[in-house]
C-alpha cells in the first residue's frame, strides 16, 4: 500500500508533465468552451440549491496563464455567487496573526464559490524561498493547511487546486510579448524577472508541497500550459469532474438542465 501511494505522488511531480499537451485540432475551441461554461453555470446553480460550497485554488509560475483560466471559468456564472480573490503579500495588520487568517476572511459562504488567484500555499511556495518564512514556519505550514483544508471539506465545502505550468521557454516568450505590448505591459514586473533566476528553487518548492499536500479531500490537480487553450478547457473539466464526483459522494447527481425535461417529458 505505501509503494502504491508513493507511486501516485509521483506522477505529481512538474518534471513529470507532458507540456507539449495541445487542444485536439479536431476540436472547436469556442463551442467546447460555450458548452463547459454553461455546464458550470448549471453546477453553480446546483450548489447554492444544495448549500454547497466550492473553493478553487490557482497557483502556478509567473504568466502560466492563471488569470485566462479563471476568467473562461467565471465567464458564465451568476456573477452574485462567486467572488475571485487576488491574493497579493499580507499587509503589515495581517502579518500581526497566522498566516491563514486572510483566508478565512476570505473563504466564501456554504452555496457559494470562492476563487483564489494566489493561496495559502504562498507560505511553502514565495515565503520559503524568498526567506520571508523560517523553516520551521514553513516547515509546519504543511500540516497546518492540511488541517485547514480538512476542516473545511469536512464541513460541506468542495476545495481542489491548480496548479498551471510552462515551460521556462515559454515564460520568457510571454515576459517578452508583455513587454512589447503597450496593454500588457502592466502585468510584468521586475519581480517576475527576478523569479526566474529561481526557477528550480519553485520547482523543488512545488514538488514537496504536492508531495505533502495533494490528498483525497482537497486534491491538487497539474495542468501544462504552453498552449493556453489547452489549458483553459482543461481547468474546466477538472472542475466540472471534481465537482461531480464530490456531489456523488454525498448521494447528489448533479443533471444537465436539458436531460431534466426530457426526463420530465
Amino acid at each position: 500500500m505505501e509503494e502504491k501511494r508513493e507511486r501516485v505522488k509521483v506522477t505529481k511531480h512538474i518534471e513529470n508533465m507532458n507540456l507539449d499537451q495541445q487542444l485536439d485540432e479536431k476540436i472547436s475551441y469556442k463551442k467546447e468552451l460555450k458548452q463547459l461554461q454553461f455546464e458550470m453555470l448549471n453546477i453553480q446553480q446546483f450548489l447554492f440549491n444544495h448549500n454547497i460550497g466550492l473553493i478553487i485554488g490557482f497557483e502556478g509560475m509567473d504568466a502560466a496563464g492563471k488569470g485566462g483560466a479563471i476568467k473562461r471559468l467565471t465567464e458564465r456564472l451568476d456573477p452574485r455567487g462567486y467572488v475571485v480573490h487576488p491574493i497579493a503579500a499580507p499587509t503589515q495588520d495581517e502579518l500581526k496573526y497566522n498566516h491563514l487568517y486572510r483566508f478565512w476572511k476570505r473563504l466564501p459562504a456554504r452555496g457559494q464559490i470562492g476563487i483564489f488567484d494566489r493561496t495559502w500555499y504562498g507560505r511553502v511556495l514565495v515565503e520559503r524561498i524568498e526567506g520571508f518564512a523560517s523553516k520551521d514556519e514553513w516547515g509546519r505550514a504543511y500540516e497546518e493547511i492540511n488541517q485547514f483544508e480538512k476542516t473545511l471539506t469536512d464541513d460541506h465545502f468542495i476545495l481542489m487546486k491548480f496548479w498551471i505550468h510552462v515551460s521556462n521557454e515559454e515564460q520568457l516568450n510571454r515576459f517578452k510579448e508583455r513587454q512589447e505590448d503597450p496593454y500588457k505591459k502592466w502585468k510584468l514586473t521586475d519581480e517576475d524577472w527576478r523569479n526566474r533566476d529561481k526557477w528550480p528553487l519553485y520547482i523543488e518548492a512545488a514538488n514537496d508541497m504536492f508531495d505533502q499536500t495533494d490528498k483525497k479531500n482537497a486534491p491538487w490537480i497539474l495542468i501544462e500550459g504552453n498552449d493556453k487553450k489547452y489549458a483553459r478547457i482543461q481547468v474546466l473539466k477538472e472542475t466540472i469532474k471534481h465537482v461531480k464526483k464530490e456531489c456523488e459522494r454525498r448521494g447528489l447527481q448533479v443533471i444537465d438542465p436539458a436531460e431534466a425535461i426530457t426526463q420530465e417529458v
